[in-house]
């Protein structure tokens, strides 16, 4: 469901094509500026239409990529926990044991301190910040934690999606999988930035545009007539 800011964008281009309407009927209708005349509005309206749809294609696009990428992190913490379980029976050194275990309670998101000596990983607080747990975050913690198993000769499980080159495999798409996020919201963040410079730029966006245009009229008709009462109930809104 779009935002209610989304539609107020929106809105905005649908109520400037009625008062470009309204106004394109008007005889006396002649502004001495070109901002305001009605091939300009047209102009302007179509602009603002095709720069909402580049606008959705963007957004559209940036779902799609984080959708994708919520699907690929599904089994990152439940494979981070099975890594784990299955260190946990190979009698490995405490301060091995200890180091995978913080990193696994770093991509878990959790803050509970470790019953053992902390690894110098979790920092002097002795704590982990689920502010790491951003998807680049999870996945370079994992990254690290699969460079930890390397150095591990026992582990060498019977389970195929645990054997260190799958999981190098699903670690490799884990970082593929963040990289469309990064980007599509890049080229989102210009079309916004290049929507709001048509819609509300002081003095030459849509909305300046159109408060002038009621402006004109009010001038040229009275504020007690019928044509500026028209135009006057057309609402605009600045949505920057």
């Amino acid at each position: 469901m779009s935002s209610t800011s989304e539609v107020g964008h929106a809105k905005n281009v649908a109520n400037l094509q009625k008062l470009t309407e309204q106004v394109s009927v008007y005889t006396l209708y002649n502004p001495p500026v070109a901002s305001l005349s009605v091939a300009n509005l047209q102009t302007l309206y179509t602009t603002a239409v095709a720069k909402l749809s580049e606008v959705e294609e963007k957004r559209n696009a940036n779902k799609n990529a984080i959708a994708l990428r919520q699907t690929a992190f599904e089994n990152l913490k439940p494979t981070s926990t099975r890594i784990i379980n299955l260190l946990d029976i190979l009698g490995l050194p405490e301060g091995t044991l200890n180091q995978a275990k913080t990193l696994n309670r770093t991509i878990q998101g959790t803050n509970k301190k470790p019953k053992t000596t902390p690894s110098p990983l979790e920092g002097e607080g002795g704590g982990i910040s689920t502010s790491r747990q951003s998807y680049t975050q999870q996945a370079e913690n994992f990254g690290i934690l699969l460079q930890l198993l390397t150095t591990i000769p026992a582990y060498t499980p019977n389970e195929d999606d645990l054997k260190l080159n799958n999981l190098t495999s699903y670690h490799a798409s884990l970082v593929s999988a963040t990289q469309p996020v990064n980007q599509t919201e890049a080229e989102l963040n210009v079309k916004l930035i290049e929507r709001d410079q048509i819609f509300y730029t002081d003095g030459t966006g849509l909305y300046s545009i159109a408060l002038n245009v009621k402006k004109y009229v009010k001038g040229l008709y009275g504020a007690t007539s019928p044509e500026y009462f028209n135009v006057s109930s057309i609402e605009f809104v600045n949505r920057k």
